[in-house]
């Protein structure tokens, strides 16, 4: 054998070995990423903090999704703030939101605010005793229902937005 004719050998059996599969691990490419679902709550999110609580409510209805906690809590806080204010439905689904998960912070700050609307300065103090525990410490929404029943206290026991 010549040399040419070995070095060529040599080069068509290295390109062979080049292209040709190692082992299975290299044949299968891994399977695509999954892709992570869109919160279907995030239209209603959008809708609520635009302050456009009619529109929240439509999509927290597309959305429907009442075994959640949160769908309840969203549901709930849009009926309140909307115009003219729906409390028997907002109480409903904080209600909701509350059998579902005890400890929801927003339900239980939002429900405390919904009861001081309400002139029920009890049920509000209760919700922030169950908010002090849920919290574990600081958070917002003990907070803001602290702030809410100082204001309201300061008014005379009337709620004022």
């Amino acid at each position: 054998m010549t040399f040419p004719r070995l070095a060529a050998g040599l080069l068509a059996l290295v390109a062979a070995i080049a292209v040709a599969p190692v082992g299975a691990a290299d044949t299968a490419s891994d399977p695509p990423p999954a892709k992570e679902s869109a919160d279907p709550l995030a239209p209603a999110r959008a809708a609520i903090a635009d302050k456009r609580w009619t529109a929240a409510v439509e999509a927290l209805k597309k959305a429907d999704r009442p075994a959640s906690a949160d769908w309840n809590n969203l549901m709930g806080y849009s009926l309140r703030k909307r115009n003219p204010p729906d409390l028997d439905g907002a109480q409903r689904h904080y209600d909701a939101a509350l059998r579902i998960q005890p400890q929801h912070r927003g339900a239980l700050e939002y429900s405390g605010e919904l009861a001081l609307m309400k002139g029920d300065l009890a049920t509000a103090e209760q919700r922030l005793a169950t908010l002090v525990s849920a919290c574990g410490g600081p958070c917002e929404e003990r907070a803001d229902l602290e702030r809410a029943i100082a204001k309201f206290k300061a008014n005379g026991n009337r709620w004022t937005p």
